[in-house]
């Protein structure tokens, strides 16, 4: 059913690497129409990278789609590196691309981890920002976290939560997140995968609403999982490089005058729908969208369909 609601498929009319630093290069692609509104794609994790689905989203003839994978991750060099690899880092790569591309403002779309790193980039240059799109908050706070690593979500699949626990010894059990930092940074591969697949596994096993074998396996391939195991244990270990555990929230005034849609599963097990009612609560303004019959990931027909919804009605804002 997703895949009726999607635009056809589509190749990218332009494609290749970017560098940013030294050490990183990312990978960036654009689709569409040259001279539509300008969108940018933020994928998840941090550490997912974005995929051909993603394209399909956004309107090819209205839409000049911008995607990129982020330090680390996807076909972005070098992979799964954590050095120079935080918060900011990526929120300079973001405002580094726009300028590159001449781009004078953005809708930026943003889902999970997505989302962060959209509130951290439109606080930082409002500025740059036409419009925010944002499914399945996570707001990297200490709690959100604990909920999911720690415990919380083991209580909804104690199946998968004990192959998650397989690479960690009982007696390191009482601080999780510490327990996996330290395998998957690991000189051993060995070591290093078979924690990034327990990981990985955790988070493609229970991101719909009715677990899917398919999306389980995407999460447990070697490159994927050393990926998204690897950089998001780095940022949750240095909670993002936030100043402070509230920080996106706090930082809303800056953002406030932006339109904006939170879109969110109300059975998002991965970022609980508390994190959305949580944000909307100082942000009356952005457009909130609970859907009834979702979990986490940006595939369930119903998140889908709100957002893109919502990427055509923002556009048709704008152009107002």
């Amino acid at each position: 059913m997703a895949d009726e609601l999607l635009y056809p498929e589509i190749e990218p009319y332009q494609k290749g690497h970017f560098r940013v630093s030294e050490l990183h290069e990312i990978y960036v692609e654009e689709c569409g129409n040259p001279d539509g509104q300008p969108v940018l794609f933020l994928h998840g994790g941090p550490g997912a990278g974005f995929s051909a689905f993603h394209r399909r989203i956004f309107n090819p003839e209205h839409f000049r789609i911008i995607l990129f994978d982020q330090r680390g991750a996807g076909q972005s060099r070098p992979h799964a590196e954590l050095r120079e690899n935080t918060t900011w880092d990526l929120v300079a790569d973001i405002e580094k691309l726009r300028r590159h591309l001449g781009v004078a403002k953005w809708m930026v779309f943003g889902g999970s981890w997505g989302s962060t790193l959209a509130l951290a980039y439109a606080e930082t240059h409002p500025t740059s920002v036409s419009s925010l799109i944002l499914r399945g908050i996570f707001l990297c706070r200490k709690e959100e976290i604990e909920w999911f690593y720690q415990r919380g979500a083991h209580w909804i699949f104690p199946d998968l939560w004990k192959q998650y626990l397989e690479p960690i010894p009982v007696e390191e059990h009482g601080d999780l997140v510490k327990a996996f930092y330290k395998r998957l940074t690991s000189a051993d591969e060995a070591t290093r995968l078979a924690a990034a697949k327990a990981w990985s596994g955790w988070e493609g096993g229970t991101v719909h609403l009715i677990p899917d074998e398919k999306t389980f396996s995407k999460f447990t391939a070697d490159q994927m999982a050393v990926a998204l195991a690897r950089i998001e244990c780095h940022y949750f270990t240095h909670g993002c490089w936030f100043e402070r555990d509230d920080q996106l929230l706090i930082n809303v005034e800056k953002i406030r005058h932006i339109p904006a849609v939170i879109v969110h599963g109300r059975y998002d097990v991965v970022c609980p729908v508390k994190n959305a009612f949580d944000l909307h609560a100082v942000w009356p303004e952005a457009e909130l969208r609970i859907i009834a019959d979702a979990g986490h990931a940006v595939d369930e027909p119903g998140i889908l369909k709100a957002l893109i919804e919502s990427v055509e009605k923002y556009r048709e804002r704008m152009l107002a």
